[in-house]
């Protein structure tokens, strides 16, 4: 059929004309989107539906203006794609004629929500389960004893994840059923995202708000999904391609582990970075995993293959758009169907998720191989590459037009070869001077200077050391005279003493006013940075009493948790009031942000 042999009831000629050319004009996704539009815009307006919800007939699943239902807007997200999500769900509830109130989890009272009356959440996962750090207080209250009943919410929740973790959107998960515990509403069903979440978390945002009945945008507004100008800011979707100046290592020789300094030109980027935040780096694949995969498969690499809508070959695709080093339990079920396997079909609980941890692709394609598998075949078990975040270790104020970063590279082995992280591996054997990365900056919000010359005490361990660099370069920048106190931890001090020379600087300088360090193996007892703390408890707990804010950054299963510890003994002996007060002490900290936590 085509659209001439069609005519809207009562339109005009002018009226039809104005359709035909832009529904000639638009992509798939455009006229889906277009169509939920006009069918949510009949609905506001029409007389008998407007009347029926004031009166209190209508659906209980639909909102309109006479109903003035209030919608939050609420994410928890450990590396921003969770506040990436949740701010273009607000933007396209604003197109839609809808008021959100967009929150983070951390700044959220959750008494409120008792109050609230429509609800929509986005909720990343962190490692094995959890929620983001910024969200625990907001998880502890939902899952605790104190949660109110919610029968007058309606929600919806979408769930972040990486599915080479056993609990996959774990958070997400747990927050969905709390709230159905305590008698809220599920407006839409639960979408879990893998990390390549672009296209089911837009579905997602395009259900819960038809679910909330859009009604038509203000004058002038584009709706988001409609929108065909490009963009010219360079983001995750657009990074900048910027320049490797220099590429070295840090640790030095006997050194039981690689640690790269690497600088990047930024140069006509446009981007804009503060202390604190992150650098997104979109990796390639090794180019000899990559022989070694085509070559398992019998493939050239030629092969034509379609990504997306988009036509590329298969070479380019596992170069550079796929991955193709860990393997999901999307690409495990995918291959034992093609390869009929019973061994991995049989695959369950623990032995599974034992197998995916000990197991690449590459493995699992020479362990069962398919005969005549095709380019699409294959690609269609894989997931988009994704960048890696690495904290920025420069200030933009002290270092224009470049931004540094400290690389700890991944290396280890496995069924008999040696292996590299992805992004880490590329640093260390293919990121030479000229180089050129795809980046973004990823802003974190929550790990900041504070606005004033207060004192700051940074503990780190490792690459953990990074934004304190870019700290230090801020405060010297800014002629700021605040004391600054640096904790850090490595293995050997011989060779693992990251920026060693710069400390130095900073203390000379008077930037940097105190340093304690703990090398964990140059001693008959391993000494970490909790053990330095302890050490210096009096005047840490009078430094915290003096106003100073207190940032912790590295490992979050091990380093994190041990300094906590050492910070809630430190305030319990010092104040002698005891452990329950200590605890309150350092959430009161944290509520008011002078004790910021980064980890990985």
């Amino acid at each position: 059929m085509t659209l001439s042999k069609f005519n809207g009831p009562g339109l005009s000629e002018e009226q039809w004309k104005t359709v035909r050319t832009v529904a000639t004009a638009l992509k798939p996704q455009q006229a889906l989107w277009l169509s939920g539009y006009f069918a949510g815009l009949a609905d506001a307006v029409r007389p008998e539906a407007a009347h029926l919800v004031t009166a209190g007939l209508g659906s209980g699943t639909a909102a309109s203006p006479a109903a003035a239902r209030t919608l939050t807007i609420l994410y928890g997200s450990e590396t921003g794609n969770g506040g990436s999500v949740a701010r273009r769900l607000a933007e396209k509830a604003r197109t839609a004629g809808l008021d959100p109130a967009l929150i983070d989890m951390a700044d959220y009272k959750p008494r409120r929500l008792k109050e609230e009356q429509d609800l929509l959440i986005v909720a990343s996962t962190h490692g094995e389960g959890a929620p983001p750090a910024s969200a625990a207080g907001f998880f502890e209250f939902v899952e605790g004893r104190k949660a109110p009943r919610l029968d007058g919410l309606r929600y919806a929740v979408l769930a972040l994840g990486d599915s080479t973790y056993e609990f996959f959107c774990g958070a997400g998960r747990r927050i969905d059923v709390r709230l159905a515990e305590l008698g809220a509403e599920r407006l839409r069903e639960r979408v879990d995202c893998d990390v390549d979440y672009d296209d089911p978390a837009a579905g997602w945002i395009d259900a819960a708000l038809a679910a909330l009945a859009p009604v038509a945008p203000p004058p002038g507004a584009v709706p988001a999904a409609a929108s065909l100008a490009p963009t010219a800011a360079h983001d995750k979707r657009n990074p900048f391609p910027a320049i490797v100046i220099e590429n070295l290592a840090l640790t030095g020789r006997g050194s039981s582990k690689e640690t790269r300094h690497v600088e990047l030109s930024l140069e006509g980027s446009g981007l804009v970075f503060e202390p604190g935040d992150a650098l997104g780096v979109q990796p390639r694949n090794d180019p000899a995993l990559v022989e070694a995969l085509l070559a398992a498969l019998g493939l050239s690499g030629g092969e034509a293959l379609t990504l997306k809508d988009e036509a590329t070959t298969l070479g380019v695709a596992l170069d550079a758009v796929l991955e193709i080093t860990a393997a999901t339990p999307r690409f495990l079920d995918h291959w034992a169907e093609l390869s009929g396997a019973g061994t991995l079909k049989d695959l369950a609980g623990d032995a599974r998720t034992a197998f995916l941890r000990e197991n690449h692709v590459i493995d699992i394609v020479r362990r069962y191989p398919v005969a005549g598998v095709d380019a699409a075949a294959l690609a269609a078990g894989l997931r988009p590459l994704q960048p890696r975040l690495y904290s920025i270790a420069s200030s933009a104020k002290a270092i224009p037009d470049e931004v540094h970063l400290t690389v700890s590279t991944v290396r280890y082995d496995l069924n008999g070869e040696e292996r590299f992280g992805v992004a880490s591996g590329q640093f260390s054997r293919h990121a030479g001077p000229e180089t050129v990365l795809p980046v973004y900056v990823q802003e974190n919000p929550r790990f900041r200077l504070p606005a004033d010359d207060a004192p700051i005490i940074m503990i780190g361990a490792g690459t953990g050391i990074a934004p304190y660099r870019a700290f230090l370069q801020e405060r010297e920048a800014q002629g700021a005279d605040g004391r600054t106190w640096l904790l850090f931890g490595e293995r050997n001090f011989d060779s693992d003493f990251l920026y060693q020379t710069e400390w130095q600087g900073f203390l000379k300088d008077g930037v940097l006013s105190r340093m304690n360090v703990a090398f964990s193996r140059d001693g008959a007892e391993k000494t970490y940075v909790q053990h330095r703390l302890l050490e210096e408890a009096r005047d840490v707990y009078a430094w915290l009493e003096e106003g100073a804010h207190l940032y912790v950054c590295g490992d979050g299963s091990r380093l994190a948790p041990d300094v906590y510890r050492a910070l809630a003994a430190i305030v319990a002996e010092q104040s002698g009031r005891g452990k329950a007060a200590a605890e309150e002490y350092l959430a009161a900290l944290q509520e008011s942000r002078r004790y910021q936590i980064d980890v990985y």
